[in-house]
């Protein structure tokens, strides 16, 4: 097999990372993170977490009660485990309730289909009835001639997901749950389907929100199931008419999410802030096992790893378990992350750096470090410490974090990645099948270990990532 260019730059560069010495990051501190990665491999607070979550309070969509009453919980759950300054950040958001939804083929050749609403998507106000148009792209779609999908269902089938370990399947897919009601409604169709966006072939279809445009969502979403597409653009193929019968009663309602944060405070650097973001929300189908309980599973024992280790460290670790990442809103205000940084005002510029979880329980195979830190004396202390436990250090650098934390990256906070191995995620991502036994605990404590050693490193250390930046051309 012929490694990629960019495997073998990533594999040469973790070799020299972990042969050079780590002469500006303090040995004490270096053989104290590996202590903190040994024990939290063998004991940690991620399985209890994330299987209480799932099952005292299963789905918690954005919004809902199941949300708030797991939040207040988190709080509580935190304030156990000697988390300081826990609480909760309230703000306003839009929810949306599934209800009742169907699909199915009729004429003469009836048959159910496999379906979900897109979240955030309105109710069709009974039935709609029509004639399927079928494209292969978003493209095709806003190439149609104005009026041409009048009164007609608009179906994108672009293919099935391509399987990817770092999940870059993901977005040339997703980008048509997004925008494809808004381009079905220029052409005039009624509805839009497409289908599912994940790695599967499984009848259970993947979920997930799509965009408002002008305070609206313009039409009835749905995605169907990838054995259920393979059928319609079966049919079409061989020169059917195919008429779908699609039903929904969503609706949205006005509630309020909140972000739940905790710190362990820093010993001698209180107000220099290292967060480690994960979110609470999670789709209506499954339980948010792995989107994204693992994620706060992972983040707070990773602290709780570092408060026991017997020494605070320097810096302030901040756990935050953000609200509402899984939902478009009307104005675009509506995620946690914005909330958070809104809440933190000028604060933001004592954010030393900020990391997210939240792709699953996989095993994490790399390191991305902010721009200009990939040949530091830090990265070859990270290196020295993960590379023991599978992580490999990333030539590229980490520039955005995720929906979380990419607004603190919006302003200025540094990121870092602990990439995880995500070849099975999109096969249960924003399905029914996205439950607590899907997590490998064992894997799940990999993800503890790299994050609670990585983050000792930076909290008692005196690293400026933002003096690293190479200069702007």
């Amino acid at each position: 097999m012929r490694l990629s260019a960019r495997l073998l730059a990533a594999s040469a560069l973790a070799l020299t990372l972990v042969a050079a010495p780590a002469a500006a990051q303090d040995a004490a501190t270096i053989a104290r993170a590996a202590t903190i990665r040994d024990a939290a491999l063998n004991e940690n607070i991620a399985l209890d977490y994330v299987t209480q979550l799932t099952t005292r309070f299963g789905a918690r969509p954005a919004g809902s009660k199941a949300e708030q009453d797991a939040s207040a919980w988190a709080a509580d759950y935190m304030r156990a485990q000697g988390f300081q300054n826990v609480r909760i950040e309230e703000f306003p958001l839009v929810g949306w309730e599934r209800g009742e939804e169907s699909a199915a083929i009729v004429g003469a050749r009836p048959q159910r289909l496999a379906v979900v609403a897109l979240g955030h998507s309105p109710g069709t106000n009974g039935p709609i009835e029509a004639e399927v148009v079928r494209f292969d792209s978003l493209e095709a779609l806003n190439a149609a001639p104005a009026g041409s999908l009048a009164g007609k269902i608009a179906f994108i089938d672009a293919g099935q997901m391509v399987r990817m370990q770092d999940g870059a399947g993901y977005g040339p897919l997703t980008r048509i749950r997004g925008a494809g009601p808004g381009a079905a409604a220029a052409k005039g169709a009624v509805a839009f389907i497409m289908r599912s966006v994940g790695s599967d072939e499984h009848r259970m279809p993947h979920t997930g929100t799509t965009r408002y445009i002008d305070g609206v969502v313009p039409l009835p979403g749905f995605a169907l199931a990838a054995p259920d597409a393979d059928t319609v653009s079966r049919l079409i193929g061989m020169g059917e008419t195919v008429r779908l019968r699609l039903s929904s009663t969503a609706h949205t309602y006005e509630t309020v999410s909140q972000n739940v944060i905790g710190d362990i405070v820093g010993r001698s650097r209180p107000n220099e802030i290292i967060v480690l973001g994960s979110h609470m929300d999670s789709w209506d189908l499954g339980t948010g096992a792995i989107d994204d309980g693992a994620g706060g599973a992972i983040t707070l024992a990773a602290a709780k790893a570092i408060a026991e280790s017997g020494r605070r460290p320097a810096r302030t670790v901040r756990v935050v378990l953000y609200g509402s990442e899984e939902v478009d809103q009307p104005n675009n205000t509506g995620n946690g992350g914005g909330a958070y940084l809104r809440g933190i005002g000028a604060a933001a510029d004592q954010h030393i750096i900020a990391g997210e979880s939240d792709f699953g329980a996989d095993r994490v195979y790399a390191l991305r470090l902010p721009p200009g830190a990939q040949t530091s004396d830090f990265a070859r202390a990270a290196a020295q410490v993960l590379y023991p436990i599978g992580v490999l250090s990333s030539a590229e650098p980490e520039l955005y974090g995720g929906a979380d934390v990419g607004p603190l990256a919006g302003v200025g906070v540094p990121m870092f990645g602990l990439s995880q191995d995500g070849t099975r995620y999109f096969d249960l991502h924003h399905t029914a099948d996205d439950t607590l036994d899907k997590i490998d605990p064992e894997q799940m404590s990999q993800n503890v270990a790299a994050w609670a050693a990585l983050v000792w490193l930076i909290a008692d250390s005196d690293v400026d990532f933002r003096s690293m930046r190479p200069a702007a051309d």
